[in-house]
């Protein structure tokens, strides 16, 4: 029609789209091509563009490219030869190893060429007219935003009213003593109320209601989610779905109303929690039995947790938290901590949030993870093989990894340091070597130097770019450049040294317990799909082990005196499976003669005698064989 058209967009593959009343804007920075901008920017024409990007390629697209040409060289060639076709009528004017790589990649052009041309000559069912904004379906919205958790999306809906948090009524704030609520929010039909526990009278009540109870939910607030440092500020008990209660404890601020003594409280619960024969339930129990056993109480009777059934019973269906697993299998949205405690540098300790907000909020933990044991373990009995991994191995697992956590780990912190010294002088060196290789001083942390670097100032060919359009320098990026040129592996080199430090030798030392002198991680059981266990602050299960740096870090894990480490496992107990149900000849007689399965595969793979093997080698076969 000859309009007037502007294409948003960050792809260079839409310059070869560009004329007279075509251009192009990259919202993402602002700038704009027109046909002129377009050869300032790839010294080619629009009508270039497709060769150019024949000739240069592009990862991204799948575009192979001919190996060795980058884009000046490209250029070059267009700005001489104009088209490619007149390019390859020439080619043998073309000298060097550029040239033979040229020669040697004819048949391929034609493929790149095809891929890099956009398709005008389609039929489009649609007019320009047709695409004007119309105005939006909001209900439409409403229930997908709803139905895919769009929530802020949800906020900006006409007509958006929030919903009050269960357990509040429209219009009136929550009692300290007793906070009702009438069952309208998908918590079923009965009414619900939360008691705050505040005098001797009523917790006598609730003690009582708690020896005669068959299952308590329970539930405590703290100070800190470092379950080494987390002290009490208050406890939740539930019995019943719908009748909960919060014992506040600690809680300081202006206002704040008279509590009952923390240590009598504690003394008063603690035969009823360290009772085996008392059945406990919570959501991540293993976490308040730390919190306990930091007051002198060792948490007994932890028969269910709710986290647990929710990722045996479907390690993937959701996350495994309470507001997850609460949405999920509920149906319901809980009050969430920055509902009460504010969020970022403004989020109060919980100590200092309002006794309403906190019993309103611990309260429900509590019922929650009661309602959510009775829907889940109802799934679990109708699965019996699924309930029989619950209880005889994911839940006998949790005072073991109680225990563990507890203990923590000791560390040489004087041998890290030193180490992390040793790798300081390793990181200068490499700097220096980059800044000889590169023929100018840069800062090899910054991707947008490392860029202008290796793809302006070397010329080296981009293999990938990354969303906003700049060249890549991810790690396998610079891998597969580091095949090639010097600058890329000393790159690699150095993040490796660099994480190292900042991730082991720097962090491990202030990481270690000022009470206990050593290191304490979290081990989660309910992360990993695959069913292992995963660690975090610090992750103790993926100390490097590949380089020598990587094994002197694992050296500085160290025994106190009179004790040892021990290493213990099964021996290629997968491999074991899987000659036993192909019956493989080769593994059968390499498991029968009691060799190292992975030496074994790479004598095969590697041609070599397998006293010949390397330790690299072997690692190369073990990938192999855990990928067979």
């Amino acid at each position: 029609r000859g309009l007037r058209v502007v294409i948003s967009t960050g792809d260079k593959d839409m310059a070869q789209l560009v004329n007279d009343r075509i251009s192009l804007v990259n919202t993402m920075t602002g700038s704009s091509l027109d046909r002129a901008g377009v050869k300032i920017k790839f010294d080619v024409y629009p009508e270039q563009i497709v060769d150019y990007l024949a000739l240069v390629g592009d990862a991204s697209d799948n575009i192979p490219g001919v190996p060795k040409v980058g884009p000046k060289t490209a250029a070059k060639w267009l700005n001489q030869y104009t088209t490619l076709d007149n390019l390859l009528a020439h080619q043998s004017e073309i000298e060097g190893k550029v040239g033979e790589s040229l020669r040697s990649h004819t048949t391929e052009l034609a493929l790149s060429r095809q891929l890099a041309t956009i398709d005008c000559e389609l039929d489009l069912e649609l007019r320009p007219e047709d695409l004007s904004r119309r105005t939006p379906d909001t209900e439409r919205l409403r229930e997908m935003y709803t139905r895919l958790e769009l929530r802020s999306l949800l906020k900006q809906l006409p007509g958006w009213v929030p919903s009050a948090p269960p357990g509040a009524e429209p219009g009136s704030g929550p009692s300290p003593q007793s906070s009702p609520a009438a069952g309208t929010d998908g918590w079923g039909a009965g009414p619900r109320s939360y008691d705050t526990v505040l005098t001797d009278e009523q917790l006598d009540a609730w003690f009582e209601r708690l020896r005669g109870a068959e299952l308590i939910a329970f539930d405590t607030e703290t100070t800190s989610l470092d379950y080494m440092q987390a002290e009490i500020v208050g406890v939740s008990f539930c019995v019943e779905p719908g009748h909960a209660a919060y014992v506040p404890l600690a809680h300081r601020y202006p206002g704040a109303p008279e509590q009952l003594d923390r240590d009598a409280v504690l003394k008063r619960l603690e035969p009823l929690l360290s009772d085996p024969k008392h059945a406990k339930l919570g959501h991540h129990l293993k976490y308040d039995a730390h919190v306990l056993r930091n007051h002198g109480i060792e948490l007994r009777g932890m028969r269910y947790d709710s986290m647990l059934e929710s990722y045996v019973l479907n390690s993937t269906a959701t996350r495994h938290d309470l507001d997850s697993t609460a949405r999920h299998y509920l149906g319901i949205e809980t009050i969430h901590y920055e509902d009460v405690a504010g969020k970022g540098a403004k989020q109060l300790p919980f100590s200092e949030v309002p006794i309403e907000k906190a019993a309103e909020y611990s309260a429900e933990d509590s019922d929650v993870a009661l309602q959510l044991h009775r829907t889940l373990w109802a799934q679990l009995e109708r699965l019996p093989r699924l309930r029989q991994l619950y209880e005889e191995i994911e839940q006998p697992l949790v005072p073991v990894l109680l225990d563990m956590e507890h203990l923590g780990v000791l560390i040489d912190t004087a041998m890290l340091r030193k180490q992390s010294h040793e790798i300081a002088k390793s990181l200068l060196a490499l700097e220096q070597a980059a800044h000889a290789t590169a023929g100018a001083p840069f800062n090899l942390d910054s991707p947008k130097q490392l860029q202008e670097i290796l793809f302006g100032r070397l010329g080296l060919p981009v293999k990938r770019k990354t969303a906003t359009g700049q060249p890549s320098t991810a790690e396998d990026v610079l891998e597969e450049l580091a095949d090639e040129y010097e600058l890329p592996r000393i790159i690699l080199d150095y993040r490796g040294l660099a994480k190292l430090k900042s991730t082991y030798t720097d962090k491990l030392p202030g990481q270690v317990n000022p009470r206990t002198g050593r290191v304490h991680t979290s081990y989660h059981q309910a992360v990993a799909a695959t069913g292992r266990l995963s660690s975090t602050d610090p992750n103790l299960q993926n100390i490097p082990v590949r380089t020598p740096e990587g094994r002197r870090i694992r050296q500085a894990f160290i025994a106190p005196p009179g004790h040892v480490l021990m290493a213990a496992d099964y021996s290629q107990i997968e491999l074991r499976i899987m000659a036993h149900l192909s019956g493989d000849a080769s593994l059968l007689r390499a498991f029968a003669e009691d060799r190292d399965i992975h030496q074994a595969t790479a004598a095969e793979v590697f041609g070599l005698e397998p006293s010949a093997v390397t330790a690299d080698q072997r690692r190369a076969a073990k990938a192999i064989n855990f990928g067979l």
